[in-house]
Parts: C-alpha cells; structure tokens; sequence
C-alpha cells in the first residue's frame, strides 16, 4: 500500500483538489477541498497549516504542479493524480 492510499484509508489525509470550482462541483472525493490550481500562490498560507496533503485534479497533470510550486515553497505535500483514484482509497 502507498503512503498516500495509507493516509487515506486511516483518515489522516487533507485532500485538496485543484480543478477549476465547475469541475469540482461535478464530482470529487467526499471531505476534499476545492482550491483551483490558480489560486494556489494566493492561498500558500493555507497551505501552511495543513498536514498530510494530497492534491488531485482530473489526470495528475495539474496536481503534479500544484505539488512542484508548494514543494519549491517548504510545503510537504503528495500528488494523488486523478481524483477519481484518490476516491478508490477512501
């Protein structure tokens, strides 16, 4: 099992999804939060009092940036990819 499916499962993880608010209102994983890639360098100080994060978007693609760019800013945080295999591990 990965850290990130093991975070999951035991209810330890802050799931953040970083599509755009209209993607997220069409689906994503029960207690995720929205904040859209683009916001993301507004919001950093959110991010600073989170623990065990999880990003997720539609493919990965999005997530992976979102964790590149809090990474470069001393965040620790795990690109789920896909929301929808985020959601398998819950």
């Amino acid at each position: 099992m990965s850290t990130i499916e093991t975070m999951i499962k035991e209810g330890k993880a802050t799931i953040i999804d970083v599509r755009s608010h209209g993607e997220f209102m069409g689906g994503h994983v029960a207690g995720s939060k929205n904040i859209p890639l683009q916001e993301i360098p507004d919001r950093l100080d959110e991010f600073k009092n989170m623990k065990n994060i999880v990003l997720c978007c539609a493919s990965g693609n999005r997530s992976g940036q979102a964790t590149a760019f809090l990474k470069q800013n001393g965040i620790e945080c795990e690109n789920g990819g896909s929301w929808m295999d985020v959601n398998c591990y819950c």
